[in-house]
């Protein structure tokens, strides 16, 4: 990759592009909606909710079913999902190829943070699965915001989040000088109206749907950014 102007700071989603597990993330939400009575094709979770968080994709399917909903149905929903996760990623979990020699060259150079609408209790466990967990300075998690992607709230958050390093406080880190790596359409959207730069990765949508990144890849294996001199 040429190299980004002004580049100081990597945030990366979780889902999709640190672990193969948007398959399991359909799977499980297909069950806990069909316990409830509510189909959920492919094409659909695609199409509406891959990148959003649980707390969203689980509003939005029960208010276009037409279900009663309220604060203890859907935190059962989320727990019940947390649950099956748990249960299933430890078997099935693949983290993708080139992730962690990516984060661990760039850690020498560049702030790194996690921006996703995972639990955070399911991104501690990926990033330690992944063995990156000290290269990461901040997280932002589904627990620490009110609107999922592709609302900007996350990468808002993840902007101030990484602020309050010593290395920002006299400099403070604009969103310019951020490069978000996303998988979706969504995470695309979230990351470009904050007014970040984002590379996409073809894991989850085809590199037309993706265009609106600035860079579209098909892997992370291999790539690199020269950054600048200090």
């Amino acid at each position: 990759m040429e190299k980004i102007r002004g580049l100081r700071a990597v945030l990366l989603d979780c889902n999709g592009v640190i672990i193969d597990d948007e398959p399991v993330h359909l799977r499980l939400f297909q069950k806990v909606l069909k316990e409830e009575g509510i189909p959920l094709t492919r094409k659909e979770y695609f199409k509406r909710y891959l990148a959003m968080d649980d707390r969203s994709c689980f509003k939005d399917a029960f208010r276009r079913h037409g279900k009663p909903f309220s604060g203890s149905v859907l935190k059962d929903l989320i727990e019940r999902k947390a649950g099956y996760y748990k249960r299933t990623i430890g078997k099935e979990a693949r983290i993708f190829p080139g992730l962690k020699t990516f984060v661990k060259g760039h850690a020498r150079h560049l702030a790194l943070a996690v921006v996703s609408g995972a639990l955070r209790r399911e991104i501690d466990w990926i990033l330690k699965k992944a063995g990156i967990r000290r290269y990461i300075s901040a997280v932002v998690s589904a627990e620490n915001v009110k609107n999922g992607k592709p609302d900007s709230e996350c990468y808002r958050k993840g902007l101030s989040a990484l602020n309050r390093l010593p290395r920002f406080r006299k400099d403070p880190l604009k969103a310019r000088e951020c490069l978000a790596v996303e998988d979706s359409i969504h995470g695309v959207a979230a990351a470009k109206r904050m007014g970040m730069k984002a590379l996409a990765v073809t894991n989850s949508y085809s590199r037309s749907k993706l265009s609106r990144a600035d860079r579209v890849v098909s892997t992370l294996l291999g790539l690199r950014f020269v950054t600048p001199e200090p």
